[in-house]
């Protein structure tokens, strides 16, 4: 028997990961802990090949990374589907001790361990500090020529004396409004942080540490493990520039992976799954982490996450018994196809994520770097046939429901959203102008009209995305050229490598100011090089704005600025699909990233599974 839900619908969302997807369960907060099932396994598909443990860099920000890394660094807390902020105290406690000065305690629960047994305490907060708010970097390094065009890595010619964490924070915002070092408590096991400024989304900015004994061993060469960390404290308190140099050029590119590493150390876990094998391109298997005491202890074994590009093979694959759970990107053959297998159950509906087109404002491939010019630009995005992208590619799919998206901020039907899209320009964009786009064009003066685009090349959708702009943007008179890459996400922000990009950002919070860092001058989403002096005072105000009427108003202004700006142009809210079989219970989605991992620790192997 096939069962057919409906996804719930979703309110307004902030904070943004790189989407390479869309992307009974228990909601609450802590689950079930029913006890593990030894022997226990499931298969989940994604469709994007993971590809780094740090998902706090520009290079690692990705939802086929954060998926996996959700369930193996654990922190002080999460989402749930509801979707609400749940404080994971099973890992530790944060208290605001002041509003003015806004000051927040930090504090690890006693007793909470890595995976190779090593107490998380104080050094892992205060490195976690000091990458997440880059109040040690070097001052006015800019990494741009040190970084591969060709991977989107940094290359071996990164200066080995610069003290640079690659996590893109800015002094306007979140950790980067923590200039001041924090005060390390008589505990060992907890930091207070200052913040220069109020912050409305405080509660947001601390994610989960990585293992800082690790990062000094590998870095420092450092054997014993207590040493490591007790060099991590001795660098961050006496500003040791050398070693800091070394200890985030590890931070930065160190968990960075694409198979099981050879040392075993760099998969060190915290969370209640840690990776234990992983094929390159084929799989990554989580096994159930033996040094995890917290309340969200999974029942199931061991997840392996195999990588389905096509969502058809993906489809295939869950017919065949060989995986269990798929998200697949929806089409209308995924919808038809999954109507054909029994003994599994569907769920549809519109998701957190929205597909999109940026243009690149500086650093592009063309070698006049065409989208500097916003004349350009504007022609650009009146061939962009947005409309036709709906109708042809979503609407089979959830009918009615495919519209497109008029706003770069606002979510439709969210608060804001419909006084948003009538005042932002949006609908200048609505219908493809191949005649006032070739009269732009042939103004701006501009003599190479090379596009290339990237976009995720193994991907169906996107490939036929990327065949409709094209083919529409040709006839106005530019020439647009594929760049597309099964690496796409690890090239997003890469100088030279692109000049328009086309892909999702998902959605990971309800944080007010999380996808402001896509806007921010040198924000760690921004990867087309865009800067608007307005732009970044109104994302100052929002971060100290509580009221919640100001926050929409400050939010339309800083949409319409985007539009007029030609930033580039927003097409549709992804529709989801989520599909699982009869041998595992408690899949319940949620519209945040990761999607239908948020609870994986609470999936169970049902009794039909255990009868084959």
């Amino acid at each position: 028997m096939k069962r057919i839900l409906t996804a719930v619908g979703f309110t307004a969302v902030g904070a943004l990961v790189i989407s390479g997807c869309a992307a009974g369960g228990s909601d609450t907060d802590g689950g079930d802990d029913s006890g593990l099932v030894e022997g226990s396994s499931i298969t989940a598909a994604w469709n994007q090949a993971f590809y780094s443990m740090n998902g706090n860099t520009s290079f690692g920000n990705a939802t086929a990374n954060n998926n996996i890394n959700y369930l193996v660094l654990d922190g002080f807390n999460y989402y749930n589907n509801t979707p609400e902020l749940v404080k994971n105290t099973s890992f530790g406690t944060y208290e605001l001790v002041s509003e003015d000065p806004l000051t927040v305690t930090y504090t690890v629960n006693e007793g909470v361990n890595w995976s190779d047994g090593t107490p998380i305490d104080a050094a892992d907060l205060m490195l976690n500090w000091a990458a997440l708010s880059r109040a040690l970097d070097t001052p006015d390094f800019d990494p741009g020529e040190f970084t591969d065009p060709e991977t989107g890595e940094f290359t071996d010619a990164f200066p080995e004396d610069i003290v640079y964490f690659d996590s893109g924070a800015t002094p306007e915002s979140g950790m980067g409004l923590v200039t001041e070092t924090p005060e390390i408590g008589e505990d060992g096991r907890s930091i207070t942080m200052t913040f220069d400024q109020p912050f409305v989304d405080w509660e947001l900015v601390f994610s989960s540490p990585l293992p800082a004994h690790i990062i000094a061993k590998k870095s420092l060469e450092i054997e014993d493990n207590e040493e490591a960390k007790q060099a991590v404290l001795d660098a961050i308190e006496s500003e040791d520039a050398e070693a800091l140099a070394a200890m985030s050029a590890f931070w930065n590119g160190g968990f960075n992976f694409t198979s099981m590493p050879d040392d075993t150390e760099l998969v060190t876990a915290s969370g209640p799954y840690m990776i234990s094998d992983y094929q390159a391109d084929q799989f990554v298997t989580l096994t159930a982490n033996p040094e995890y005491a917290g309340e969200n202890s999974p029942n199931i074994e061991e997840i392996t996450i195999r990588f389905i590009p096509d969502p058809l093979a993906a489809v295939q694959a869950l017919e065949n018994g060989e995986v269990d759970i798929i998200q697949p990107q929806a089409t209308a053959d995924i919808t038809d196809a999954l109507e054909g297998i029994d003994g599994i159950t569907v769920s549809t509906g519109l998701g957190g994520t929205y597909e999109h087109v940026d243009l690149q404002f500086d650093q592009g491939r063309n070698p006049e770097n065409i989208f500097s010019n916003p004349q350009v630009r504007e022609a650009f995005m009146k061939t962009i046939p947005r409309q036709e992208i709906v109708t042809t590619l979503i609407e089979p799919i959830i009918g009615d429901d495919a519209i497109l998206r008029d706003s770069q901020l606002f979510v439709p039907g969210a608060e804001g959203y419909d006084e948003s899209a009538a005042n932002n320009t949006s609908a200048d964009y609505a219908e493809v102008d191949i005649e006032g786009a070739r009269q732009l064009l042939e103004d701006s003066g501009v003599t190479n009209t090379e596009v290339c685009i990237l976009y995720a090349s193994n991907n169906p959708r996107r490939v036929n995305e990327f065949a409709l702009i094209q083919q529409s943007a040709n006839e106005a008179g530019f020439e647009v050229t594929d760049c597309g890459s099964e690496d796409w996400g690890g090239l997003l922000g890469t100088p030279g490598a692109y000049d328009a990009s086309l892909f999702g950002w998902q959605s990971t919070s309800l944080g007010v100011t999380n996808s402001l860092p896509t806007f921010v001058t040198n924000g760690i989403n921004n990867l087309n090089y865009y800067s608007n002096e307005r732009v970044d005072e109104i994302i100052s105000e929002l971060n100290v704005t509580f009221d919640a009427e100001q926050q929409i108003t400050l939010q339309q202004e800083l949409d319409r600025l985007l539009w007029e700006d030609f930033y580039g142009v927003t097409i549709f809210q992804f529709p989801e699909v989520t599909a699982y079989s009869d041998r595992v219970t408690n899949i319940d989605p949620s519209i945040l990233a990761p999607t239908i991992f948020w609870n994986a620790w609470d999936w169970e192997v049902t009794d039909a599974g255990t009868e084959e």
